[in-house]
């Protein structure tokens, strides 16, 4: 079995969550629609590699994003997969009230710190997003299973307005929680975070937040994505989103690109001692079908192009 000798099980505890977000934030951000069908197999390959929570979609308008058209559809696949979490995200009540529709019971909602950004992704002010979060929180009135999530997206920096003030993001973040999050973290949605920075913020929201403090969305645009995992890591963060392939970015962010790759990720934090319960190798697998629904497109990641280390072992099994 090569370097997946002594592989931990999906049902094994794990250190670390990687939450992939490839088939949502990776696909919108490509001008081509993956074919449904390769979708629903891309799906089920990431999950049987080991991740445990795959953002599958957006319930948005199709105009404006038709390669999310069949969102509905993905999720009630996805549902059937055994002990997957399946996330959709939400912009707002209407966007909540399909997603509910589908079955989907765990929605991430985005809130941009910066106002132009903000207006451009979602059409409405950071404000008027929290007001949104209120009310699709409201809904667990008669769905009380429904989880709801907050990623404040801009939080590092905007393509549009530059830097961001870090006690508004802070602020804004509180903001959520009292709207009913469950959890509120941070985005790089323009890829301008340092480590520093992301030590910063991270500690900061721990403190503000508790157990309710979220995981860390990063890009790699610059060349810090993994660098900022790792100082996300120092603050206490042990959840993180990752895009298959390096797929994505924000596409009402000019110049965001780059998510950090799944498989660096899970390598990084398996060689680092982290359990994440994913198998690189089958993840390198499932990249064929990326390009199977989207022939051509242009695939990143150094585990990809180098292969695993010699004498790789998986955190936590025996040397």
């Amino acid at each position: 079995m090569g370097a997946t000798a002594g592989r931990t099980s999906r049902t094994s505890e794990v250190d670390v969550l990687v939450s992939e977000v490839g088939p949502r934030d990776g696909l919108q951000s490509v001008d081509r629609v993956m074919p449904t069908e390769v979708k629903h197999r891309w799906v089920a390959a990431l999950a049987a590699a080991g991740l445990r929570e795959i953002e599958v979609g957006s319930f948005v308008s199709p105009k404006r994003l038709p390669q999310m058209a069949d969102t509905g559809e993905v999720v009630a696949r996805a549902r059937t997969i055994p002990d997957l979490t399946v996330l959709a995200l939400v912009p707002n009540l209407v966007g909540a009230r399909n997603a509910l529709a589908s079955g989907a019971l765990s929605l991430t909602m985005p809130v941009s710190v910066s106002e132009s950004h903000s207006r451009a992704n979602i059409g409405m002010s950071p404000e008027e997003a929290v007001a949104q979060v209120a009310q699709v929180c409201a809904l667990r009135v008669d769905h009380p299973r429904l989880e709801v999530e907050v990623g404040l997206s801009t939080a590092f920096g905007c393509t549009i307005e530059g830097p961001v003030d870090e006690d508004r993001v802070i602020e804004l973040t509180v903001r959520a929680a009292e709207a009913g999050a469950g959890s509120v973290g941070l985005s790089d949605t323009t890829g301008y975070a340092n480590p520093a920075q992301v030590r910063r913020l991270f500690t900061r929201l721990s403190a503000e937040l508790g157990d309710r403090a979220g995981g860390a969305h990063l890009h790699n645009t610059r060349g810090l994505g993994l660098a900022n995992v790792v100082a996300a890591l120092d603050a206490g963060v042990r959840t993180f989103d990752s895009s298959q392939a390096g797929l994505g970015g924000c596409p009402y962010a000019p110049g965001a690109s780059g998510n950090v790759v799944t498989e660096d990720l899970v390598f990084l934090l398996e060689s680092m001692g982290l359990r994440t319960g994913v198998d690189v190798d089958a993840l390198l697998a499932a990249r064929e079908l990326v390009l199977e629904g989207l022939p051509g497109e242009e695939l990143h990641g150094m585990v990809a192009e180098a292969g695993l280390t010699k004498g790789f072992r998986y955190a936590g099994t025996a040397a």
